[in-house]
């Protein structure tokens, strides 16, 4: 019988450094997010470029989650642009 390894996310499974897989949960968190906002305003992509103050290149990079072109600064600075701040908490992994 084959066994199966179970992991807490997607991260943890394709991810084997716990700091990366660290990084990529929070980095797809804060997509996942910006998404959202930009879904709740039904901002074009051009639309949001201007107020996340990026490229509509840039932007595109985020709403297809190319999450490895990303550090968390960038995303915070991005959603700072919209008068908004990031919330970090820390939680046991």
């Amino acid at each position: 019988m084959e066994t199966f390894e179970e992991f807490e996310s997607v991260w943890d499974a394709i991810e084997s450094d716990p700091k990366e897989a660290a990084k990529l949960k929070t980095l797809s968190d804060l997509m996942f997010q910006v998404l959202g906002i930009v879904k709740e305003n039904h901002w074009s992509l051009d639309e949001a470029a201007k107020r996340f103050k990026v490229t509509p290149e840039r932007m595109d990079d985020v709403l297809a989650g190319r999450i490895y072109l990303f550090q968390p600064g960038e995303l915070f600075e991005m959603v700072a642009s919209l008068g908004r701040r990031v919330r970090v908490e820390i939680e046991a992994a």
